[in-house]
């Protein structure tokens, strides 16, 4: 109950462990406006609110020229960092869309650090709120448009900590016209002209009340000789004294008050600035300096170590990639071997049967040898055969030609022994009708005379011709010529019928050879040709089948 401000203060200052404490101050709303806790009195009899809880907001009251060289702890620069963000996301200040893609993702870089395909996937930023709803809404683009955007910025920051990425941030807000100004409305003179004052670390400046980028008019700290108010009205005073006083009026004293206290606070800061660093300051920026090298030290450790490690997890991986590689590679040789013996056996069986086919087929090929050598015999034999039989039937010919001939001659020769015979007989006759005239002239007894031999037809042409001889003809000694020329004729038909029958059986067994021949000529090709059919095949389906084998 009886702290004061700064008591409070110091309080938050060490739970937080902040040192630079002259930038930040402990800020409460009263009624339509806000005030800061002041230090050196009551908290309780201040005009805070009376709720309770009694809030208030730890916040940065005055801001540097410069962040980078006036920021010293890490801790401040956070805290300046969220409140800047805060403020630009509020549209407290004003930011361009180009600007305000850049700043985010500076702060993506530093919640999230180094940006990794394998963590970010599309849509991680869908929770964050990373741009003002007037650029977000500005430009007719998805949030999936943004983030790629936002992203592109992003993983060109990799390598940046999350103090240096916060202190880009701050590098580029602190350029930003509405950056560290606090604005309070106010009027120039009684006929209310409305205009607006700012008050930030270089001055104060007075704007349009449309428009809080481009002042109509500064007075820089350098340049402000004294500042006052009495009531409602204020008085700048300028170091040149040919200048007029600017004066200006509030609506509350209240305003006044608080817009007092922040010149001086900035102003004491601007004249600091000018001034050598306390010796607390520079145990600051020392240790800062060296908290720095040793985060920077620690950082080029942990990224030699976190590069060293993503090395040995890129090896492990390429010889975990190697090792599924060479564990298939192994697999199919195995795989290829196991074919390959079976392809082998398969080649040995197809082999063993090929052998044996071959042993077959030669063993065929013997048989179909020594059968074509059997039937060159065969044919051989049947030419000779056949050419003995047709000699033999030329010759039966010749003899049946030279029997018709000589049966013509002696059948000529029985015409002419007829013919002979029948005037032999007439002669007989003429002879023996002259004998009786004879005999019966000469005569009166007949004389009986012993029969004679037949005599050839010479001797009876001889006996006609010489009739002074003795011959006495009977008619049996002529039928018995007749009979022995007609048994001779007979006996010569009956010879020449059996030489033609001969001849005949002789030539129905040359065609029946002929024809047996041939029908053993047919059959032995049928033969031939039905092994032929019956095992070439054979080794066609063998080939198929061993290359079935082999595919």
């Amino acid at each position: 109950v009886k702290w004061k401000g700064k008591d409070l203060f110091d309080l938050v200052c060490r739970t937080v462990g902040l040192r630079e404490t002259w930038f930040f101050g402990l800020r409460y709303t009263v009624k339509d406006t806000y005030a800061w806790l002041k230090p050196d009195k009551r908290v309780l009899d201040q005009e805070v609110p009376k709720d309770s809880p009694i809030t208030f907001n730890f916040l940065a009251k005055f801001f540097p020229e410069k962040v980078e060289e006036e920021l010293v702890q890490e801790i401040t620069q956070h805290l300046f960092f969220l409140q800047v963000k805060k403020q630009i996301l509020d549209e407290e200040i004003f930011c361009s869309p180009e600007a305000s893609v850049l700043l985010a993702s500076y702060a993506v870089q530093a919640k999230y650090g180094d940006f990794d395909t394998n963590f970010h996937k599309p849509g991680f930023l869908a929770q964050d709120e990373l741009l003002p709803k007037t650029v977000s809404i500005q430009y007719q683009m998805t949030a999936d448009m943004w983030e790629e955007k936002i992203t592109a910025w992003y993983a060109e920051h990799r390598g940046l900590a999350r103090d240096e990425a916060e202190m880009e941030y701050l590098k580029i807000a602190q350029d930003l016209e509405m950056y560290g100004v606090s604005y309070f409305e106010i009027t120039q003179n009684k006929r209310d002209t409305n205009l607006l004052l700012g008050v930030d670390a270089q001055g104060l400046h007075i704007y349009s009340p449309n428009s809080k980028l481009a002042p109509n008019k500064s007075f820089p700290w350098s340049g402000i000789r004294n500042i006052s108010y009495s009531e409602k009205e204020f008085t700048i005073k300028p170091l040149d004294k040919k200048k007029d006083v600017f004066k200006f009026y509030s609506s509350q004293l209240r305003v006044n008050k608080l817009i007092l206290q922040l010149c001086i606070g900035n102003h004491d800061l601007f004249m600091r600035r000018r001034k050598v660093d306390s010796i607390e300051v520079q145990q600051m920026k020392a240790q800062a300096k060296e908290e720095k090298a040793r985060k920077k030290m620690e950082r080029q450790i942990l990224a030699r170590e976190k590069q060293m490690r993503e090395e040995a997890e890129r090896a492990k991986e390429e010889m975990e990639r190697r090792l599924f590689q060479l564990q298939d590679e192994a697999r199919l040789a195995n795989e290829a071997l196991l074919r390959s013996e079976e392809t082998a056996d398969l080649l040995a069986e197809k082999a063993q049967i090929a052998e044996e086919e071959a042993k077959l087929l030669a063993h065929k090929a013997a048989e179909a040898e020594q059968e074509r050598q059997r039937l060159e015999v065969t044919a051989m034999k049947t030419k000779e055969e056949k050419r003995l039989m047709e000699q033999k039937m030329r010759e039966a010919e010749q003899l049946a030609v030279k029997l018709v001939e000589q049966s013509e001659r002696r059948l000529k020769e029985a015409d002419h022994l007829k013919q002979d015979l029948t005037e032999a007989k007439d002669a007989e006759r003429r002879a023996k009708q002259k004998l009786l005239e004879i005999t019966k002239t000469t005569y009166p007894v007949p004389y009986s005379a012993p029969p004679a031999p037949p005599a050839p037809p010479e001797a009876a042409d001889f006996a006609c011709e010489s009739p002074p001889a003795r011959l006495d003809f009977k008619d049996s000694d002529m039928k018995r010529l007749s009979m022995e020329i007609e048994r001779e004729r007979l006996e010569y038909m009956e010879k020449s019928k059996h030489l033609q029958d001969q001849l005949k059986e002789l030539k129905s067994e040359i065609e029946s050879l002929k024809l047996e021949e041939q029908q053993q000529q047919q059959a032995s090709l049928y033969n031939l040709h039905s092994e032929a059919r019956g095992y070439i095949p054979e080794v066609p389906s063998t080939e198929a089948r061993y290359s079935s084998g082999m595919g």
